[in-house]
């Protein structure tokens, strides 16, 4: 009994934390915030404010207006964010797959869900880590002007706390296996045969 309640808890936690987890990588894939105009001290690099995403970049004006643009090719994005939009897009799938596989809530099915959030959360992990290694590379660049460098933006430390929350419901998943039917329902109870009346008496 008490193993089924430590399982249940477990589930519940597992659940709830990948599921914000989930949540996390559906905003890091839609904000246009990987990139940011670079500051430097007061100073801003540009008079222009910039956002680039995966799938949009938008341009803030000293005025204060706002315009974002879908990219017009998969080619003008850099290696890293080309391949975030693909690792991030098979997270999400995997994500959903997880989802359903919990549904189903059986033993072994359940460690499955948990393995493919382990995976989703991996496949978040490399793209914001390598996007924020090349903006890190690139703002140490000298041979980069200065309206060239960009900063961390507020996707990539989203991205990572997403990567995290899969990982830890992921983790949950698989160490809430199932005990074997013995365990869980408890000792093999061994019953005597039935003996009628008419037996009793000639004993």
């Amino acid at each position: 009994m008490l193993y089924r309640l430590i399982g249940n808890s477990k589930l519940s936690l597992g659940v709830s934390v990948r599921v914000n987890g989930f949540l996390g990588t559906i905003v890091v894939c839609g904000l246009p915030c990987w990139k940011v105009t670079a500051f430097i001290g007061s100073n801003i690099i540009t008079a222009q404010v910039i956002w680039e995403g995966i799938w949009l970049n938008c341009v803030t004006q000293s005025t204060g207006q706002m315009q974002c643009k879908f990219y017009d090719s998969l080619l003008i994005l850099p290696q890293d964010l080309q391949a975030a939009r693909a690792l991030v897009i098979i997270s999400l799938v995997a994500g959903i797959f997880g989802i359903l596989l919990n549904e189903i809530q059986k033993g072994k099915i359940t460690i499955a869900a948990g393995i493919v959030f382990l995976l989703a959360g991996l496949l978040v992990l490399i793209p914001v880590c390598w996007s924020a290694s090349t903006i890190i590379r690139d703002f140490y660049n000298p041979m980069l002007v200065e309206a060239q460098k960009r900063e961390l933006g507020a996707s990539l430390y989203i991205g990572w706390g997403s990567a995290g929350l899969l990982f830890l419901g992921g983790a949950l998943l698989c160490s809430s296996c199932p005990p074997s039917e013995q365990e869980y329902y408890g000792q093999d109870i061994k019953y005597s045969k039935a003996q009628s009346v008419q037996s009793q008496k000639y004993v």
